[in-house]
């Protein structure tokens, strides 16, 4: 099958376009539909989408395409697509067929990256998780992240969350999270966490004015409340620098829980659409040391795992909480992949 049979067959564009329109963003829907009917004006990019090597839809392919048009319009080139971006026309064709044709290097290299959009809207998620688990032991939390990308989530105790119409971390945040809530509240309780670290292949720094950029445009352009609270999470980060280990998160979250672990602190694991980048043999790693180490832990040292990730078939995202040393798991709730909406099961 030559290159442009590939292309009129694949369509991982508009399957995420359809995703996208169901999310209530019609603007970004209509840039990835065009998108695909202009794909042929960009032979590197359409390459990328034609011989990609492993899942496009795990690979997040379609959101990779989509950040690097987003980003050409932050900075105004084709001018034609930086006034689609401004919603000064609606001749979606016409501008990213113009971009695809001009910047086809640009878009592929940026391609070449995973998107990093280290979501703070997720926090919401994680942090009613941790409630669950502080009423479940009583005590402060010790966090190890994987995949932290820029480490925003690792400043999750310093946010304000309203879920539900109860409010929940650092009332005085300027970083304010209020998914839509579905369901039952989680019981209040504190937020306490004592120490936070993280890892990353390639860890973003908050300080860095072309990693903000970078962040910025992964953020569907038809979504400024996410923008904004963005920015307001990066400002917080340059104030308290998020502690982040460049590794492979397999090996380091071995060497982490194999650390001692104090008495009175809960150790915690968790990630937020981490899993799906990992290769097969480093998940089953990750999923066996965090077994071996629930085995060693006590009511005095608990362990807690935290995930907010795709299902296998990626029909819905779940937030589960497994707890030790008992081991239960509980599927906590079902959730927006941005953390939009939370469906609270717990």
């Amino acid at each position: 099958m030559n290159m442009m049979a590939k292309i009129v067959e694949q369509s991982e564009l508009c399957r995420q376009a359809r995703i996208a329109r169901e999310l209530g963003s019609p603007f970004v829907a209509a840039v990835l539909e065009a998108g695909d009917r202009q794909l042929r004006k960009a032979p590197r990019t359409a390459d990328l989408f034609a011989n990609w090597p492993s899942d496009p839809s795990a690979a997040a392919l379609a959101m990779r395409f989509n950040g690097a048009l987003h980003a050409l319009a932050r900075r105004g080139m084709p001018p034609a697509l930086k006034a689609l971006y401004r919603r000064e026309h609606d001749d979606y064709d016409g501008a990213i067929g113009a971009a695809l044709a001009a910047e086809d290097a640009f878009i592929a290299d940026w391609m070449g990256h995973p998107p990093q959009t280290n979501e703070v809207g997720r926090a919401a998620a994680i942090g009613a998780a941790l409630m669950v688990a502080r009423r479940k032991f009583g005590l402060p939390f010790e966090l190890f992240e994987l995949g932290s990308s820029c480490g925003l989530n690792l400043n999750l105790a310093r946010y304000a969350y309203d879920l539900g119409g109860m409010s929940a971390g650092s009332l005085d945040s300027p970083v304010r999270i209020a998914p839509d809530w579905r369901g039952s509240r989680p019981a209040s309780a504190p937020i306490d966490v004592v120490a936070a670290r993280g890892v990353d292949l390639k860890p973003l720094d908050a300080g860095d004015e072309k990693t903000r950029e970078r962040l910025l445009s992964f953020v569907w352009a038809d979504q400024p409340k996410r923008a904004r609270r963005l920015q307001y999470a990066l400002a917080l980060a340059r104030r308290f620098p998020p502690q982040i280990d460049r590794a492979d998160a397999a090996s380091w979250l071995t060497e982490r829980l194999d650390s001692p672990q104090q008495a009175g602190l809960c150790r915690v694991v968790f990630h937020s659409m981490v899993l799906q980048y990992l290769t097969e043999e480093d998940r089953l790693t990750v999923v066996d040391g965090i077994a071996r180490a629930g085995a060693r832990a006590t009511l005095d040292r608990p362990l807690a795992w935290i995930g907010f990730e795709w299902t296998s078939q990626r029909s819905e995202v779940r937030l589960s909480l497994t707890c030790w040393p008992t081991g239960e798991t509980k599927v906590l709730a079902l959730c927006h992949p941005y953390g939009e909406w939370i469906d609270w099961r717990g």
